[in-house]
């Protein structure tokens, strides 16, 4: 990675933020992405909460996003940054291949998606690529989200599962959503059927690991 491109000297800087929960991993990116004459990375930040204020302070070209992060997921930074600034690019960066978060990530306006295992040369490429308007996704993980097929889930059933993941009962769940009991107990029958989930456990387990929540 620290051989430049050759026409590097002809390339503005492209600056990144960068959001990444674990520190030596952030840190690590940081360097490998600062190896590049081109690539900056001007803003580090370890939760997606404070992604969209760290872009407003400090304005950048990509923002690089970890997907599992405390505060809000990487997806989530994605729609309110699409919403705020939909000229910014963004790449989700994940260590989950999950065909589901491919879908999600595209709903949300990214440009990118690449799994963390990829060289570092291939991501400081999608960065350049992302800025010239092409879209830049991990070819497996294509491959895989286009034969698993579409999010069977409703917004409201994931939300419904999402809530219902550490454990609360159905009277909780309907409390931190605001809606009544047996709403809840539908939306949990949907999403258990749809999933073909054994219980609403099973269903979370499901959903969780292809990406729909």
């Amino acid at each position: 990675m620290t051989a430049q491109p050759a026409d590097a000297a002809c390339r503005r800087t492209i600056r990144v933020l960068l959001a990444e929960d674990q520190s030596m991993v952030r840190e690590a990116l940081a360097a490998l992405l600062g190896l590049e004459g081109d690539i900056e990375v001007v803003v580090q930040v370890a939760r997606g909460d404070e992604v969209l204020d760290a872009v407003r302070r400090t304005p950048v070209d990509v923002a690089l996003l970890d997907i599992e992060m405390p505060g809000a997921t990487g997806l989530e930074a994605a729609e309110l940054l699409r919403g705020e600034l939909p000229e910014l690019k963004v790449v989700i960066l994940t260590t989950f291949g999950r065909p589901g978060y491919l879908r999600r990530a595209m709903e949300a306006g990214a440009a990118g998606f690449l799994v963390k295992d990829a060289p570092a040369a291939q991501l400081a490429d999608a960065l350049r690529r992302v800025l010239r308007g092409e879209r830049v996704i991990d070819p497996m993980l294509a491959v895989a989200a286009l034969t698993e097929g579409a999010n069977p889930l409703t917004e409201r059933e994931r939300a419904v599962l999402r809530a219902a993941a550490d454990g609360g009962t159905n009277a909780e769940v309907a409390a931190a959503l605001h809606l009544s009991h047996g709403t809840v107990r539908n939306y949990l029958s949907t999403a258990i059927q749809k999933t073909g989930a054994r219980n609403r456990a099973d269903a979370v387990r499901i959903a969780r690991e292809k990406g729909w929540l």
